[in-house]
């Protein structure tokens, strides 16, 4: 009975262990007629095989089908014909006993995996997968066990993406009670569990494992270490834990492995053979730790190290010199020390990511010369110093180059002798930001053409200088994200620095800049704007719609007027909204409560009077304090907010009850205003609080509430200085009970 499931493959591909012969010979009758009605029931829109089939010739000869000697039909290969629909139990495809091969990869069949595959006796490959569209396909089958246990013979076996949904006992027993041959296994988001069953352990052929995108939770038993022809382990993503078995590295067969995205998963890397096999190790986003074995360097056939998000520490072993057919080197966030290891060996290497690390001392430019594949380069977050080479820019296809937050010294480089690709390709990203780089900044930077990221920022660069100036900036068409914070620019922020379509990230915080001119403006793609503690003034910018930002950031500047009643009405998409520390005046604009997205925001350190509007209980941080507002409005039921801060000002505390509504708050710094209110035993059940600022206001009474077992389990600061309370507190009670205050976190 068909199943009907939309958007999704049904993809059977069934190889024999031999290579078969393509030989024409005469077509057996009955098998053509049962190709003939296979062909009726399916529903195709284009067709560069079925279109061939007809009686009137051969079926041998058709394209798609490949026979015997005798005329079987030993191999079918309708992939990619556009077939929509499914095919049930009666189909007359299960009518051709002697079929081998089944390729239905690339359509759109909607359906269930049918029962009378069973009658496939001679399958040796079964593989069933899915269309992009990621819908699971299920088992037309009861359960696994009864969709395999004729299939003897079998050596592969894919169930990707298959619906099996079962424990770790049942798939096992019914893999390895069927298939004793089984040579490949891969049934990668089949929604399996663990733990693996040791009946797993009979099947010593095995040479792939491939089961990423399961739920195992559970360890990787150490029976794996005696497939000795495994190939390939991936186990990516099954949220594995325990101690991985260290023998399994060093089965000889061993190609490829792949154990990322197990969070709990520890274990370390063992000594590694003389001319070891392994071509492929990610263990990126787990627990494996150690030191990196000088025998690493055995494995002269390794392409791919992906050991980011560990906790690796010591050197970086100075006999990966060896691997010279390393294409992907990935090492990002251990705790690596020492020096960087030349890499001139590895001529194929593509990208080498170091970043997040404690490596010291300066880079060699030898250590990159022959490195003419390489497009990525990342020493980011460590502690290198000395120059920049300016060798780097000389290699012909790089095209990311990241070395911020370190600390190189020297001038900025002359970028002169760049390649062509370096000059003039697309998507060229350059960070030198958060080091030590002196001089004046070289325009030749501006002339690489390509550039889609440029980071300059925050480096003891000299020499002011107009950002008007850096005419060579306006041909950037490219340019997507642009950080030129703390870099000594002054003047104005020129008009045709908004021409830029595909600008997203925009930083020019911490400079001289004084104006702003935006006739025209396009900020359609613009998703982040920086302009924080510079010398703008007069009016807050309020940008032409659409304007699509998402991070606004004037604050630390010299506006002086009223915060503009249409802001939150251009404004619509900004979720962090920054005018902190200015000289605004008037009241707090009701549009505000318009962005539905706006999660934070800080009007701090204004001269901003009047109310605080009810509606921005909605965000999560609102900071208004020191500026002259008098009154709250009452916090909605719906109140969202995590951290507030009123502090400054000169409110009373009609308001205060209505925080009971608030109730995830975190910090709540209600100081240095005109409240006068007892203890405020009406918050005891919010449980979140953990920092509660009262000081300088009228607040009276005993510090004290009647049964406050558990108030405030998480908090940690409290300060009721300057206030009017009095008498003792009660022991046992209120402050006696708050052991956040004694732990550390």
């Amino acid at each position: 009975m068909q199943t009907s499931l939309h958007f999704f493959l049904f993809f059977i591909t069934l190889w024999v262990s031999i290579i078969i012969p393509a030989v024409q010979s005469q077509c057996i009758k009955d098998e053509q007629l049962s190709l003939l009605q296979f062909k009726k029931s399916l529903v195709f829109n284009h067709s560069t095989k079925l279109v061939s089939w007809n009686a009137s010739t051969d079926c041998c000869s058709w394209v798609g089908v490949t026979c015997s000697r005798n005329g079987r039909v030993l191999v079918l290969d309708i992939s990619s014909e556009q077939i929509s629909a499914g095919i049930d139990s009666s189909s007359s495809l299960f009518q051709l006993h002697f079929l081998q091969s089944l390729n239905l990869a690339d359509n759109q069949l909607g359906a269930s995996i049918p029962t009378a595959i069973g009658k496939l006796l001679n399958l040796r490959l079964v593989v069933l997968d899915l269309s992009s569209d990621y819908e699971y396909l299920k088992l037309g089958s009861p359960n696994l066990h009864r969709l395999v246990h004729n299939f003897t013979e079998l050596r592969e076996l894919y169930l990707d993406a298959v619906q099996i949904s079962e424990q770790g006992n049942e798939w096992c027993r019914a893999i390895s009670s069927s298939l004793p041959n089984l040579r490949v296994l891969s049934m990668s988001a089949c929604d399996l569990s663990g733990p693996f069953h040791e009946s797993l352990a009979k099947l010593q052929s095995l040479s792939v494992i491939r089961l990423k995108w399961n739920y195992i939770s559970a360890p990787v038993p150490g029976f794996f270490a005696d497939f000795s022809n495994l190939t390939v382990l991936d186990l990516f993503g099954c949220s594995l834990h325990g101690t991985f078995p260290k023998d399994i590295f060093q089965l000889p067969s061993l190609l490829r492995i792949d154990l990322s995205t197990n969070g709990q998963l520890k274990g370390s890397l063992p000594q590694f053979p003389n001319n070891g096999s392994l071509q492929y190790l990610d263990l990126s986003g787990t627990k494996f730790s150690g030191l990196l074995p000088n025998s690493i360097g055995n494995l002269k056939m390794l392409s791919t190290i992906s050991i980011q998000d560990c906790n690796f520490n010591g050197p970086v072993p100075k006999s990966m010199t060896n691997l010279t057919q390393l294409v992907y080197l990935r090492m990002a966030n251990n705790k690596l020390e020492g020096s960087v290891p030349s890499f001139s060996m590895a001529k194929n290497a593509i990208n080498i990511d170091i970043s997040y690390n404690g490596l010291t001392g300066t880079i060699d430019s030898t250590h990159w010369r022959n490195l003419t594949k390489l497009s990525r380069l990342s020493l980011s977050s460590n502690k290198l110093d000395g120059d920049v080479p300016a060798s780097l820019f000389s290699l012909p296809l790089l095209c990311d180059l990241d070395l911020s937050s370190n600390q190189f010294s020297g001038p900025v480089p002359e970028i002169l002798n760049v390649s062509s690709y370096l000059l003039n390709g697309p998507d060229l990203e350059l960070d030198l930001s958060s080091n030590n780089l002196e001089g004046p900044l070289p325009m030749s930077i501006f002339s690489l053409r390509g550039l889609k990221t440029l980071n300059l920022s925050s480096n003891n660069l000299s020499g002011s200088f107009p950002l008007d100036d850096l005419h060579q900036l306006r041909n950037q068409s490219n340019l997507q994200t642009l950080d030129l914070s703390d870099t000594q620019i002054n003047g104005k922020v020129p008009n045709w620095i908004w021409s830029f379509s595909n600008l997203r990230y925009l930083d020019l915080s911490c400079n001289s800049l004084d104006s702003l001119e935006f006739h025209s403006i396009n900020l359609t793609n613009l998703y982040y704007l920086d302009l924080h503690s510079n010398r703008f003034h007069g009016q807050i910018p309020i940008f032409e719609p659409p304007c699509n930002v998402h991070y606004l950031d004037f604050s630390k500047n010299y506006y002086s007027s009223i915060i503009p009643s249409t802001i939150g009405d251009v404004f619509l998409n900004v979720e962090f909204l920054l005018l902190s520390s200015n000289n605004l005046n008037g009241i707090i604009p009701e549009s505000l409560c318009n962005p539905q997205s706006l999660k934070i925001l800080d009007l701090s350190n204004n001269s901003l009077s009047g109310t605080v509007p009810r509606c921005l209980s909605m965000l999560v941080v609102l900071n208004v304090r020191r500026n002259n507002l008098t009154y709250v409005d009452e916090f909605s039921e719906n109140c969202g907010l995590e951290t507030l801060d009123i502090s400054g000002n000169q409110i009373q505390g009609q308001f205060l009850k209505s925080l009971v509504n608030c109730t995830q708050l975190e910090i709540l710094n209600l100081g240095n205003n005109l409240i006068t209110e007892q203890f405020p035993c009406f918050l005891r059940k919010t449980s979140t609080l953990r920092v509660l600022i009262l000081r300088s206001n009228k607040f009276y009474g005993r510090i004290a509430c009647q049964k406050t077992n558990g108030t405030w389990p998480v908090l940690q600061i409290i300060d009721l200085a300057h206030n009017n309370f009095s008498g003792e507190v009660p022991a046992g009670t209120t402050l006696t009970t708050w052991q956040a205050m004694r732990t550390r976190r």
